[in-house]
């Protein structure tokens, strides 16, 4: 019952979040959608041993459908910070909730906590962070990947600095917490700093990667990173040392130590260390999109996270907090009328035999809830190539 229900709010809530791993921004977040994936795989697999093979399917068929979008949310290109690493594209931090819409509300900005003034907005896609090697930790994409390439290129040009004690990377550009520009206390406004957590983290990738050897390096960064006592704290200094402050090079400011996260990565990534392997990589995400690269013949479409266009091929799915019924029209035929199915987690679930649709046709859509008597504003999705 209770991965059911786990299970079951990341499919009613999912792939958005409202608040991403740093507790700042919500919409679409690297990070974030990379666990979901994961958990969703993982929960489906706990479905068929108990026998609920149907249930296992729903969320399957969901973490592909997911998966499949990843780059369509999160993956920009031709920016200004690409042209000038020289690659084609990148994955960003987090994207607004409506980026896939046909006419974003947000116009594609978010907002930049811990700054205030014109500082406080930025365009999604001016925002990195190595949040998104996430991706390869918990298995979805290969560590090799042209695109996550692209992107450790972008993080190492935009969040890498050199501190006395090691490589050290900020969690994203503009990021404002931290001390400030003179080493005064964070008062709500300031400058984010490395995190020691943030070389933990790349260490996994480099293992991954094939580079146990850079993994080794960043462990003794992180060791070094600790205080006299052991504890590894939330952020180093990266400035001049500035003894009025305590403030060292390459050692801790004033933010939290310990951080019990970052001795978790630590002890994590002995163990990856010690096993030649990410310890902590779910296996379910990395056979079926990196060994088996299982592709997705599923579009999903709910209120929270619309699908303007689709794949032709693909079934269309309309999922719904509530019992409906769907009447579609595509490629001039005419309307039909299609009720869900119920999950039994609060999610309701119509697919449309969209999959002889050409490409150009325009799949129209309205639901009516059951007992009820108005229809929905009517909804578009494209059929694309």
């Amino acid at each position: 019952p209770m991965i059911r229900s786990a299970a079951g709010f990341l499919l009613r809530h999912g792939p958005v979040t409202g608040q991403d791993r740093w507790e700042e921004n919500g919409g679409y977040s690297v990070f974030t959608l990379a666990v979901e994936v994961a958990a969703m795989l993982v929960g489906a697999d706990f479905a068929d041993r108990h026998g609920e093979p149907a249930w296992g399917a729903v969320l399957r068929e969901t973490a592909d459908a997911w998966n499949a979008r990843i780059e369509e949310w999160m993956y920009v290109r031709d920016t200004e910070l690409s042209r000038r690493v020289g690659v084609d594209g990148y994955y960003v931090r987090v994207a607004p909730d409506d980026v896939a819409d046909a006419a974003p509300r947000s116009g594609g900005v978010i907002t930049i906590k811990n700054r205030d003034g014109d500082q406080a907005w930025a365009r999604y896609a001016e925002i990195v962070s190595p949040d998104a090697l996430a991706l390869v930790r918990f298995g979805l994409r290969d560590p090799n990947d042209l695109r996550i390439v692209n992107t450790v290129r972008v993080i190492d040009e935009t969040l890498r600095t050199h501190t006395a004690t090691g490589p050290a990377w900020y969690r994203y550009n503009r990021d404002g917490y931290g001390e400030k520009e003179d080493g005064a206390p964070f008062d709500g406004t300031g400058v984010g700093r490395p995190w020691p957590l943030l070389a933990g983290e790349r260490a996994h990738y480099e293992l991954a990667a094939g580079r146990p050897e850079v993994a080794t390096q960043l462990l003794g960064v992180m060791r070094a990173q600790a205080s006299d006592g052991g504890m590894l704290p939330e952020q180093v200094w990266d400035g001049p040392d500035l003894p009025e402050f305590e403030l060292v090079n390459g050692r801790a400011t004033g933010g939290a130590m310990p951080l019990v996260w970052a001795h978790a990565e630590y002890a994590k990534l002995v163990r990856s260390l010690h096993d030649g392997r990410i310890f902590d990589m779910p296996q379910q995400p990395y056979e079926r999109y990196v060994r088996e690269r299982v592709g997705c013949d599923l579009t999903l479409w709910a209120g929270h996270c619309r699908a303007p266009s689709m794949p032709v091929g693909n079934r269309l799915r309309i999922q719904t907090p509530g019992d409906v019924t769907v009447r579609w029209v595509g490629g001039g035929s005419a309307p039909v009328e299609v009720h869900g199915r119920d999950t039994k987690v609060g999610a309701w679930l119509t697919d449309l035999d969209t999959v002889r649709l050409p490409v150009g046709a325009v799949i129209q859509f309205a639901t009516q809830s059951a007992g009820g008597q108005d229809w929905s504003e009517i909804h578009q999705v494209h059929v694309m190539s």
